[in-house]
């Protein structure tokens, strides 16, 4: 039985789509289909900068440090630094151009001059090693670099065969990006006339499942995505409004996920252009910093991995901020335990948490869960995004699945990337014929067309014929009062096939055994599911570039050691 919630939104949704609204979509041809397209939003993502620069002109967009530039301000500066990529630089509509630094109004001010030159961004992962930036620069054949120092130099370290331009963080972009204009060209120079077929991003994946790969998409896809995002944020501010409860202060939100990832990309930092959002910029991520800010700024909506929202709720300094303007934590990027949903929400009672579900060849447009529904559903994803976005669950074959039935979760959608860079065969295993973006996720849809995800489609464990989710096993474990962070992977084993093993990681200043560890678990969860072993770690799990744990590593880690263990048992 659908929410009052899923009915009320409905229902703004209907009026919102209707001809002639503001979310009215027109058919557009894909897949040898005619998927559903929002008229209003703008065809490049240039045009989009312009539009709403101009239309929030004095109103304050990036704060950074000591830094702060008005809507207006920052297109002026990428105005001028887009010029000197034409003139100076000799970029042609369709170049790609790497951006390799950390988050920052300069990185925000070359993002759009690469996109008004006729650029392609191509965003390599500030966190990447040298080893790993030269590949990313090799697969999509960069013209230029953009590169703060610090990858500069990791870049310098290998030889790469393009041309590196540093650029500067903690002053004006005039001084930061000086090199971008050294060359010549301003404000006056011509750029090129695109459309919503030119290319216009590549980002890469996150590499959980081997080397990464160049996700490219073209100006309507991101431009679709952004507003598909829009579209959520109208929908849940015009039934505020009808309430009586709209906001009456500029939006603003932390910047603390990378830009460099499709979630700081698409809903963070494009959709503020057009909601004429305030971004705070956080260097680094630190818990207590992120609560200054929140006070200091009167930030109205965060995001991040599940991990920053619950740091703030359970810090022991919480109290001594003011936090009430923040009234959504919103997570992507990796599960949310589900306990962490209703902690979440009594250590913040102002506020809602909220979770979402897409990926990096989506344009991040996927899902949803939020407010009451996410409180009464808290192990789910959310139903598919209106009015853009179809959710099918299929079998190996690509064949749809019903409702409760267990396969492949799939998107399909106008912002759907156009494909992995130069990688056909890639691309044709994960797209199909018909347009659906296979996720490697395995999930089901319940009765009301909430997503529930399973697990990751190659990460199962498999153990004498019983497939076991890693999911689901991490999160009993969460559930344990004692435990910060977890991760479960399979184990080779003679007799089962695969094992059950883990990792954890206790709250500071509590102790917690293996064997009551697994003595919890089997209150919880059926015994072949309880890991065989489980070993505490003493420091933070490590990350991929997506902050997602890095199960990889861990096994890799463990791996002799299990088979030591294995060999000494008999």
């Amino acid at each position: 039985m659908r929410s009052e919630l899923d009915t009320a939104l409905d229902d703004v949704v209907a009026r919102l789509t209707a001809p002639g609204a503001m979310l009215e979509t027109v058919p557009f041809e894909k897949y040898g289909r005619q998927l559903p397209m929002l008229k209003n939003a703008p065809p490049t993502l240039p045009v989009l900068f312009e539009m709403f620069c101009a239309q929030h002109g004095d109103a304050e967009f990036l704060v950074d440090g000591d830094i702060r530039l008005t809507f207006a301000q920052t297109y002026a500066a990428a105005r001028k630094v887009a010029g000197g990529l034409v003139a100076g630089h000799g970029v042609q509509k369709g170049d790609r151009i790497g951006i390799a630094a950390r988050n920052s109004s300069n990185w925000i001010v070359a993002y759009m001059a690469v996109l008004m030159a006729g650029g392609c961004a191509c965003l390599l992962n500030g966190w990447w090693s040298g080893e790993e930036m030269a590949a990313g620069i090799a697969l999509t054949g960069c013209k230029i670099v953009l590169a703060d120092k610090q990858r500069a130099a990791r870049i310098a370290e290998l030889d790469v065969d393009t041309a590196v331009v540093l650029f500067e963080h903690d002053c004006p972009a005039e001084q930061g990006l000086a090199a971008l204009l050294a060359k010549g060209g301003d404000a006056d120079t011509p750029l090129p006339a695109l459309t919503g077929d030119d290319l216009a991003t590549i980002l890469y994946t996150s590499g959980s499942t081997g080397l990464s790969k160049g996700a490219w998409s073209d100006h309507r896809a991101v431009t679709q995505g952004v507003f598909s995002y829009v579209a959520q944020t109208l929908t849940i501010l015009t039934m505020m409004t009808e309430k009586g409860e709209g906001p009456t202060s500029q939006p603003c939100s932390l910047v603390n996920v990378p830009l460099f990832h499709v979630t700081g990309e698409v809903p963070l930092f494009l959709q503020s252009f057009v909601i004429g959002r305030k971004l705070v910029l956080m260097p680094k991520w630190d818990a207590e910093e992120a609560m200054r800010l929140i006070e200091k700024e009167k930030v109205t909506y965060f995001v991040g991995v599940p991990l920053m929202s619950f740091e703030i709720a359970t810090h022991p300094n919480r109290d001594k901020y003011d936090l009430s303007s923040c009234v959504s934590f919103a997570a992507g990027g990796a599960p949310r335990p589900v306990d962490h949903v209703r902690r979440i929400k009594d250590a913040l009672p102002h506020a809602f948490p909220l979770l979402g579900y897409g990926l990096t060849e989506t344009n991040a447009v996927g899902c949803g869960n939020l407010n009451e529904n996410y409180l009464a559903k808290p192990g789910s994803t959310g139903t598919a995004t209106k009015p853009l976005v179809e959710i099918g669950i299929l079998d190996d074959a690509g064949n749809l699945l019903p409702a409760k039935t267990t396969g492949e979760v799939a998107f399909r959608s106008i912002c759907n990337f156009g494909g992995y860079w130069e990688n056909p065969e890639a691309t044709a295993a994960a797209i199909t014929a018909d347009g659906w973006f296979r996720t490697g996720d395995l999930g089901y849809l319940d009765e009301d067309d909430y997503l529930f995800i399973v697990d990751r489609k190659k990460d199962i464990i498999i153990r004498g014929g019983e497939n076991i989710s890693c999911i689901e096993v991490e999160e009993a474990i969460y559930a344990h009062p004692d435990v910060a962070e977890a991760s479960v992977f399979g184990m080779p084993d003679e007799k089962f096939g695969e094992q059950p093993t883990g990792v954890y990681l206790v709250e500071e200043g509590r102790t917690l055994s293996e064997e009551d560890l697994k003595a919890f678990l089997l209150q919880h969860i059926a015994p072949f599911k309880v890991p065989v072993r489980l070993w505490e770690e003493t420091e933070t799990l490590p990350r991929l570039g997506t902050e997602k744990v890095d199960k990889r590593a861990l096994k890799a880690r463990y791996l002799p050691v299990w088979e030591a263990e294995q060999k000494s048992n008999g």
